[in-house]
């Protein structure tokens, strides 16, 4: 397999679950603004769509949507493990937070990678995402170490991600105690080490 990623996007995502996984498969950066991988391929031929991540597979499919691609990973190679089985209230509930963090949270987040934003859009958008950050947080007050309960879950390595935007963007995850405690515990996984590591964003532990 290989992962098509940009580093620290949310391709980090699905990189992290096929380390958790243990899985074997290689990574290839992908410039956002020249559409080009690596190697010089164009990136639209992998995917039209024109962001990470895609992950190609053995037999040369390709898939799209972080979401998708890590229950893909979990159900195939783990059942049960990093996403509960499929039909019941528990993978339910994972779809539910999956769902949230990229319909709602990732989103929020979008604005404020542009330096260009006017300053009244930029604390609209920064409200915005507080109010989401709030919920995120709410899910957490019961002292659970992972979004589902007391296992790490797919769910969990995107939050994460999306999470580690934050101090890039000014953001002060002190205001959410119980989610910056979450980043602390999931960065100290040894997957989220060897990943952020093979991205170039820290040295491995």
């Amino acid at each position: 397999m290989k992962l098509f990623y940009a580093p620290g996007a949310c391709s980090l995502s699905p990189h992290i679950v096929l380390r958790e996984l243990g899985l074997a498969f290689t990574i290839e950066a992908v410039d956002l603004h020249q559409k080009r991988t690596a190697s010089g391929a164009d990136f639209r031929a992998v995917n039209p769509k024109g962001y990470v991540p895609a992950l190609e597979l053995e037999d040369g499919v390709v898939l799209t949507e972080g979401a998708a691609i890590v229950q893909y990973l979990a159900d195939k190679h783990a059942p049960g493990t990093l996403a509960p089985l499929a039909g019941t209230v528990e993978r339910a509930r994972l779809n539910g937070h999956l769902n949230f963090i990229s319909a709602e949270l990732h989103k929020a987040f979008s604005p404020l990678f542009n330096p260009a934003l006017a300053s009244e859009a930029r604390a609209a958008a920064s409200a915005n995402l507080g109010r989401k950050l709030d919920i995120v947080e709410a899910a957490l007050a019961d002292g659970r170490p992972h979004l589902t309960g007391p296992d790490f879950t797919v769910a969990d390595a995107y939050l994460f991600v999306v999470l580690s935007w934050a101090p890039k963007l000014g953001v002060d995850l002190a205001r959410w105690p119980h989610l910056a405690r979450f980043s602390q515990r999931v960065a100290a996984r040894a997957a989220v080490q060897a990943a952020m590591a093979a991205e170039g964003l820290q040295k491995a532990a």
